[in-house]
């Protein structure tokens, strides 16, 4: 394989996963948020490496203040929305 096929083809993948990662924390923001958590959890057990546990705080999801009448799923912000 040419090593210039080779970057369009690792260009070309970075492109999808930024975009489904895109669309899946605007359809699915409790799904997201789940997965930060379950993936903060793993790098932050103990006994991991040390870059490893700084990427795992770095990624876990902030956290909640209790979720409120609407379910917390955190996507509302503090204002409530636009009346069209």
């Amino acid at each position: 394989m040419d090593a210039s096929l080779l970057v369009q083809y690792l260009i070309i993948a970075v492109a999808v996963l930024v975009s489904a990662w895109v669309v899946l924390k605007k359809q699915a923001p409790g799904t997201v948020r789940k997965l930060r958590g379950a993936l903060a959890l793993a790098l932050l057990k103990p006994g991991r490496a040390a870059w490893l546990q700084a990427l795992g705080r770095k990624i876990a999801p902030p956290a909640t203040g209790g979720g409120g009448a609407c379910g917390g799923c955190d996507s509302c912000g503090p204002t409530p929305p636009k009346q069209h």
